[in-house]
């Protein structure tokens, strides 16, 4: 019985018979993994606490009949101020499903896993805007996933946009005044100097500065729906967790 031991993060969690459950989970070194926790949700279970969504764990796996099972599960961080508060608790369960989306079952895509993990930890002890910290995730994870915007010059003439715009289903900046060349190419949403040098940052910037900026007042609402706008356009497909977060968001 082949045997593995490796950190993972609890990506969804689904109530299995009476007492299991069946994780989905983000490995080091194996990408998206489906897990079976058996007895996890017995009383005094030593398997419970690593076996609950956004927890970060080291695990042992045994491999019976081609599944992973999970043996043991030490639980390494549980990012308590991200679960305890429902309104942070919603935004990384959307991250969470995000990145389920895009990951490859045993396939790993380099830089996804830190990219959770770091969001998580900014909901969890970071004093920034939730909203700052949704836009990077999403900025970053485009571009993890291999739909990295071209933000450095207007697509069409070439220079520092004055009115950027990011167009949607191109992945493109371009000027106000180019909006017209690029034909039938979709919609764009507008940025200014302060949201798009952000989105800069987080696209080309140190991965471990990723939420190192500031902006605020319309700034933040531009990038903020630039941000989502793109990775839902690029993705073509919505998230439950998404529509939850907005609908506490108000």
């Amino acid at each position: 019985m082949a045997h593995l031991v490796t950190k993972g993060l609890v990506l969804r969690e689904v109530n299995y018979k009476e007492s299991d459950k069946i994780l989905t989970v983000l490995a080091e070194g194996q990408g998206k993994r489906t897990v079976k926790a058996q007895g996890c949700r017995r009383k005094n279970s030593p398997l419970a606490a690593g076996a609950q969504l956004l927890v970060w764990s080291e695990m042992t796996w045994y491999d019976y009949q081609d599944r992973w099972s999970l043996k043991e599960a030490n639980t390494l961080n549980e990012f308590r101020g991200a679960r305890e508060d429902l309104f942070k608790l919603a935004l990384g369960s959307y991250f969470a499903e995000v990145a389920e989306a895009v990951a490859e079952e045993g396939v790993e895509t380099p830089g996804l896993l830190s990219l959770v993990l770091n969001s998580l930890y900014a909901l969890d002890k970071l004093e920034l805007p939730p909203e700052q910290i949704k836009a990077a995730f999403e900025i970053k994870l485009c571009c993890l996933a291999g739909y990295e915007p071209l933000l450095d010059a207007c697509a069409v003439c070439g220079e520092e946009p004055g009115e950027p715009r990011l167009n949607l289903s191109e992945g493109v900046l371009h000027c106000e005044r180019c909006r017209a060349e690029l034909g039938d190419a979709g919609i764009s949403m507008p940025l200014d100097a302060s949201a798009l040098a952000a989105a800069r940052h987080v696209a080309y910037g140190d991965p471990k500065r990723l939420f190192s900026f500031r902006l605020g007042g319309a700034s933040m609402d531009k990038l903020a729906g630039a941000a989502e706008s793109f990775l839902l356009t690029q993705l073509e497909r919505g998230f439950r967790t998404l529509d939850f977060y907005k609908g506490l968001a108000g």
